[in-house]
């Protein structure tokens, strides 16, 4: 099921309105829709490398709109709708977690989510759910998806077809420097506030925790 998903998600690329859909997917890809836009992001630049940082940048405003979306979903709907969304997408168990996460961290979780495999959508819902200051997620949604679909787009706009090879090669490695960065400033932070124990606090976060 989800193979067929994705591989129909990939067939648009080939579409007549593949800016459309690439804006479809990237929006509701924040809040509910199992598949990245990453694969259909790519093969649209391969295929017109020329405007990779149109097709980047796209996709940054779609997902930080359908941030908004998924923020509002937590923040109104979560009884009736985010539960039931994060249950089908497998997310239940995480979502007390990432609360705890946000709860303490704030801004700076958001922008590490731009450099790891965490899914975005439960970082929206999440945030509308512990009723997170807005403009301050809005922001760090803007830095932490233009980093992960810029850096695409403009490697595909200097390099062309080349890029996919240094993407799949050296992508990783920006990215990890990126984490370490933000991980360790997160850290000097805590050390300076005088917070201890957060982290391993929050790693055993359940269901019953306090809203």
């Amino acid at each position: 099921m989800l193979r067929r998903l994705y591989d129909w998600t990939l067939a648009k690329a080939g579409h007549p309105h593949a800016e459309r859909w690439l804006f479809l997917f990237a929006f509701i890809e924040s809040s509910f829709f199992p598949i990245p836009p990453h694969p259909l992001l790519g093969l649209m630049c391969l295929a017109n490398p020329k405007r990779a940082l149109r097709f980047g940048a796209i996709c940054t405003v779609a997902s930080v709109l359908g941030g908004v979306f998924g923020y509002a979903i937590g923040y109104f709907l979560y009884e009736s709708v985010g539960q039931s969304l994060l249950a089908a997408l497998g997310l239940t168990e995480k979502f007390p977690v990432a609360a705890c996460y946000l709860r303490e961290y704030g801004w700076q979780l958001i922008l590490i989510k731009g450099a790891t495999p965490i899914p975005f959508k439960l970082v929206t819902i999440t945030a509308g759910f512990i009723h997170m200051n807005l403009f301050t997620f809005i922001w760090a949604s803007i830095l932490s998806r233009g980093f992960q679909f810029m850096v695409v787009g403009l490697l595909f706009r200097l390099f062309g077809a080349w890029a996919k090879a240094f993407i799949e090669k050296y992508l990783a490695l920006l990215t990890i420097a990126f984490v370490v960065l933000v991980v360790g400033g997160i850290l000097l932070i805590g050390q300076l506030e005088g917070g201890h124990g957060a982290g391993d606090q929050c790693s055993k976060a359940t269901l019953g925790a306090p809203r």
